[in-house]
């Protein structure tokens, strides 16, 4: 299996770099670049939180027996910043600087925090206490890895 911690951050720091393309596009009043940035970062949030919620958490809860433990905290950090996504992309397609500008200091700071636990704590665990050979896991993160 892939180094889960490895891959996840390297497409967290991907990701990184598509949320701050988008608000350096928006800080320019570019709005069109701004939307097609921050669509694109939607995207790949999208298809990272779905191999976490789908692949990842789901073998880890059956692993550690906990289903109301970090993953369900960090499944609902991913419904808060798929709604600050909704939001930011909301504001770029109205050209509002200042409201994009609000949505996108609040996402900055839970994605921080967020990919902290995830980077500091569950992803090192998942890394320990999966099977190494897990099919699944390996293919998503290979996935994750050939987008980006």
């Amino acid at each position: 299996m892939e180094n889960v911690t490895e891959a996840l951050t390297e497409h967290h720091r991907a990701c990184d770099e598509l949320f701050l393309a988008a608000e350096g596009a928006a800080a320019e009043n570019h709005w069109p670049e701004c939307k097609a940035k921050i669509a694109a970062y939607q995207a790949e949030m999208v298809r990272h939180f779905d191999f976490e919620e789908q692949i990842l958490f789901p073998a880890f809860e059956q692993a550690t027996g906990m289903t109301h433990g970090p993953t369900a905290v960090m499944r609902e950090e991913h419904s808060q910043m798929l709604e600050l996504i909704e939001q930011l992309i909301d504001a770029a397609s109205r050209s509002q600087g200042e409201d994009y500008l609000a949505a996108s200091e609040t996402m900055l700071v839970l994605m921080q925090q967020h990919n902290l636990k995830e980077e500091g704590v569950l992803y090192p665990e998942c890394d320990a206490l999966l099977d190494s050979g897990d099919g699944a896991i390996t293919e998503g993160l290979r996935a994750l890895r050939a987008k980006v």
